[in-house]
């Protein structure tokens, strides 16, 4: 494995992290990263709202358990190494009926299976104790939760990958791949490139890079726009920590929720709409190949007829600063309408099957010559040097 070369699609913070591991583990190996952008980590990794995930919502026993329990703390342990703006601030997931009682309960039973230390349930008392503006019957409070500057972070991966000799090219749309006795050689409109190991961490696009590679998609990449507002500075007074709802198993996002972002600033949202565009970060941006793909695709409709009323709401408050407000003062009923101004936006890669479900853990393709990461939504960049290392564990297997 030392001595092969190694192509990576896909400039994210996992395409990188993989390169960061690639050559940390194997400094012989030859590493080139092609990214389509002028510069590394320009969607999911920084249109993201910069928490770290300690791993509270998955099953136990996942790959998302797993590598976000593991991934946290590498994380961690990289920004602390490389002095990168971060905090653990801790969060509350915040029941605020009695009907998510038990789905509060079975969090907490997933968090300690996960391995996550420190978790404590609180009464309603506990909770404004520790969050004053948060309405609630109960509570957790997972204090290994926090926040990070994840383009300081991509910008500090792609500097030790180049350090190490690793070559990371901007400005290099895939268009062409194909076989050759040694393994790949991969087309820009400015350049070829050859490898023994092709690795895809291509995100939005993964989908389509593994087409190129000729597989044949069980998913498809359905882009969906998560859409935040930020809170004015007079309001910030509002939210101390991350306040996040009970999940609704009805609903296949987490819901509106409340960040701290590492610049002071508190970000609420995001909501889920359907997106024009794999990078259509508002209603504007449109790409005809990738509506049509979405609309053409049988797992969309069957997935919005199942979520049709939430599908509704989610648009309605995409319109509406004011049904969106209203989203969020379930949790802290004293935010009002003035108080939000409008904030950033993100799509995320999420992979759905033909039959409408969501493809709820990470995926990974092997090959004997090829790895393809085929979902990677939340919490794939707080777990993305843990995701590296799985992938050299799949390659070296």
């Amino acid at each position: 494995m030392q001595n092969k070369s190694y192509l990576i699609v896909g400039g994210g913070i996992v395409g990188l992290a993989t390169a960061y591991r690639l050559s940390e583990r194997f400094p012989g190996a030859r590493v080139t990263l092609l990214e389509k952008e002028s510069a590394v980590g320009m969607h999911q990794s920084t249109h993201n709202s910069g928490v770290l995930h300690a791993g509270l919502y998955y099953a136990p026993g996942s790959a998302k358990a797993r590598l976000a329990v593991a991934g946290i703390r590498q994380m961690v342990a990289f920004c602390r190494e490389e002095r990168i703006p971060h905090e653990i601030c801790g969060k509350l997931v915040v029941a605020t009926a009695p009907e998510e009682l038990p789905r509060l309960d079975e969090l907490l039973r997933r968090g300690a299976a996960n391995g996550l230390k420190g978790l404590r349930k609180l009464d309603a008392g506990e909770l404004r104790a520790v969050e004053p503006h948060a309405q609630g019957i109960a509570a957790v409070h997972v204090p290994e939760e926090g926040i990070v500057d994840y383009r300081a972070v991509c910008d500090r991966l792609a500097r030790r990958v180049q350090e190490r000799g690793g070559r990371i090219v901007t400005r290099a749309k895939l268009e062409r791949l194909g076989k050759t006795p040694r393994g790949w050689r991969a087309g820009t409109a400015e350049a070829e490139f050859e490898a023994g190991f092709l690795i895809n961490c291509a995100g939005l696009h993964c989908d389509r890079i593994a087409a190129l590679a000729g597989e044949t998609a069980t998913a498809r990449i359905v882009p969906f726009r998560g859409e935040y507002f930020s809170l004015r500075p007079a309001a910030r007074r509002l939210v101390r920590h991350l306040i996040y709802p009970v999940p609704d198993p009805s609903f296949p996002f987490l819901g509106v929720h409340f960040t701290r972002r590492i610049d002071g600033g508190i970000e609420a949202g995001p909501n889920a709409v359907l997106a024009f565009a794999r990078e259509g970060y508002h209603w504007s941006k449109i790409d005809g190949r990738d509506l049509l793909d979405a609309l053409l695709f049988p797992g969309l409709h069957r997935f919005l007829i199942h979520h049709a009323a939430m599908a509704r709401t989610e648009l309605a408050q995409s319109f509406s600063k004011r049904r969106f407000c209203r989203a969020l003062q379930r949790l802290v009923p004293d935010l009002a309408p003035d108080d939000l101004e409008p904030g950033g936006a993100g799509v995320r890669a999420q992979a759905m099957t033909p039959a409408g479900e969501l493809v709820q853990d990470f995926a990974l393709l092997a090959r004997p010559d090829a790895l393809h990461v085929l979902n990677a939504p939340s919490p794939a960049a707080t777990a993305s040097l843990a995701i590296a290392g799985h992938i050299l564990d799949r390659i070296a297997a």
